[in-house]
């Protein structure tokens, strides 16, 4: 497949949402998406879990920067719709298992799931919330028992790429990271207008609905920078 190191975050260029998931699939990889964010993050040990696995374009920054090197056919894939294409389109297949965010979402997430995908096969699912080694290992554990095909986990970065590398250990399967996604598929959280994915600025939206991410969106403008001297 083809990749490329993105300020030393190795990021693949896919056409199509298929190509990336046969691919991840047939790899028992772990998905993680790639946005500006992650690209100027400096954080090597989670750099070197991205470089060892599947990074995919989530973000509008990320696709401009593979465009810029010479990958003109790869295309934006919002994670927050990928899991649920997954789901769909392996429904009947194969098994799954659901990690994160709080107990009235999870459970919200796995009622929805079982109302609109009624052949899905669900091992099991809990919180995001473990705050003990016990519970950590208790995780593990469970999921070796079952051998889950695909492990969604909900808890945000890095705290959920540096689980996914530990379980992934235990249990090759196929792996994606979703930060917020279950609250929006609850319904807990309202995703931007379509407007505003359209134009790929729901950093926009989110940054207009919690003020307080501005200091965290100023690596936006860092990332524009580079990008328009070709540094990234």
């Amino acid at each position: 497949m083809n990749s490329i190191f993105l300020n030393n975050t190795k990021t693949y260029s896919f056409s199509t949402r298929d190509e990336l998931i046969d691919f991840a699939l047939q790899e028992k990889k772990i998905l993680v998406a790639i946005n500006a964010e992650k690209i100027l993050k400096n954080d090597e040990k989670l750099k070197k879990i991205i470089n060892e696995n599947v990074g995919y374009t989530d973000g509008v920054g990320a696709v401009w920067a593979m465009k810029q090197k010479g990958f003109k056919q790869t295309i934006k894939i919002p994670g927050v719709e990928l899991w649920l294409t997954i789901v769909k389109k392996f429904e009947n297949s194969k098994s799954f298992y659901f990690v994160g965010s709080s107990d009235e979402v999870i459970n919200s997430t796995i009622e929805k799931l079982k109302l609109n995908f009624p052949n899905l096969k669900i091992l099991n699912f809990r919180n995001g919330f473990i705050r003990t080694d016990e519970e950590r290992e208790a995780l593990k554990n469970d999921i070796v028992a079952k051998k889950p095909d695909v492990v969604f986990i909900a808890m945000g970065t890095p705290k959920q790429e540096f689980l996914m590398d530990e379980l992934h250990t235990a249990h090759p399967a196929l792996y994606q990271g979703l930060g917020g996604s279950f609250d929006v598929y609850s319904g807990k959280v309202k995703r931007a207008p379509k407007i505003f994915i359209k134009l790929g600025v729901e950093w926009l939206y989110r940054l207009l609905k919690e003020p307080t991410r501005f200091k965290r969106q100023l690596v936006l403008i860092k990332f524009f920078l580079r990008f328009l001297i070709g540094k990234i």
